[in-house]
């Protein structure tokens, strides 16, 4: 590969970085050809986009990129996939569930940047997937303003019929 060909792979995977919200960095070597295949489907399904990249190149895209990752240059030795993702926990669960499906150990996680926060070692996949995106926590928050609202809304409502049925009943007994 020319150096001209090299700074081009640089650029591209420069891009992809910058324009990713959360990476991982995994371990893919003793993947067959068909278990690889299964794997870029399901990232391919759960939007994910999977990059295979020498790390040298890689290093130098981190390097020139807009993001201080310098925490995974010790993690970028033998053969590096990257997984680039917009929710934080869907290549945590990816990885955990592929390798449960496809009853393989040969792919791991070997450092990841997810939620501003560095991640280092296939120890951590469990407290990645555990974490919640942006969306979900919203949610919850949404959820839990909600609840107290509803509880009162109900009590009012469940009050008014109650009221209503005695103004019908003393209605009655004065007819």
């Amino acid at each position: 590969m020319t150096r001209e060909e090299k700074n081009q792979v640089i650029d591209v995977l420069t891009d992809k970085i910058n324009n990713a919200a959360h990476i991982y960095i995994t371990d893919s070597l003793g993947l067959n050809a068909g278990d690889t295949v299964n794997l870029r489907k399901e990232c391919y399904k759960n939007d994910i986009e999977l990059v295979v990249a020498k790390d040298t190149l890689l290093q130098e895209a981190i390097e020139k990129s807009d993001k201080d990752l310098s925490k995974l240059f010790e993690v970028l030795k033998g053969q590096t996939s990257v997984m680039l993702s917009e929710v934080g926990n869907k290549p945590a669960k990816l990885i955990k569930d592929f390798k449960k499906k496809n009853k393989i150990e040969k792919l791991f996680l070997k450092g990841a940047f997810v939620e501003d926060g560095f991640y280092i070692g296939d120890d951590q996949i469990d407290i990645l997937v555990s974490i919640k995106s942006k969306e979900e926590l919203i949610a919850d928050v949404i959820g839990l303003l909600q609840s107290p609202v509803q509880s009162v809304l109900s009590a009012l409502q469940s009050g008014g019929n109650t009221l209503t049925g005695v103004l019908k009943t003393l209605e009655e007994k004065n007819n």
